[in-house]
């Protein structure tokens, strides 16, 4: 199973909508792009296998394997990319403002649900991570070397 995440970049936050084909799943926030930065930038743009993992502070959630230069990519509950985020994204349920949204406790749990059932059937779950041409260049207006 394929999901695309269309992404829209802005200098407070980056912001998307997970979709499978045209059915819309939610919506997401992530920290602005700053270059793959470690702790401070969403990740690259391509595509990831998704997978269940477990960890204490977060309890199930979904990890995106073989991110480049980056090590536990997540996704995760948070309403707030600047202020709970570290490069994770976070699927809410509406968006509030740039890396900003709300409800994302549910739309996390039923995003979760729909992926732990298609890998427990055991078929592979990908996530492509992309932008279209005229979503891409309002980040262009504030950082010319985006894309860097």
């Amino acid at each position: 199973m394929k999901i695309h995440l269309e992404r829209e970049y802005w200098p407070g936050g980056t912001n998307g909508t997970m979709t499978i084909e045209d059915f819309k799943l939610c919506h997401t926030i992530e920290l602005p792009w700053k270059r793959n930065e470690k702790e401070f930038s969403c990740i690259p743009e391509g595509v990831y296998v998704l997978e269940k993992r477990f960890s204490d502070r977060h309890g199930w959630h979904i990890a995106l394997k073989d991110v480049p230069g980056r090590s536990l990519i997540l996704i995760h509950c948070a309403n707030n990319a600047g202020k709970e985020l570290k490069g994770c994204i976070a699927p809410v349920t509406k968006l509030k403002g740039e890396g900003i949204g709300l409800q994302s406790r549910h739309a996390f749990e039923k995003l979760k649900e729909m992926i732990y059932s298609v890998i427990d059937g055991g078929e592979e779950v990908i996530l492509e991570i992309r932008s279209y041409p005229d979503a891409a260049l309002n980040l262009v207006q504030y950082e010319r070397s985006w894309m860097d």
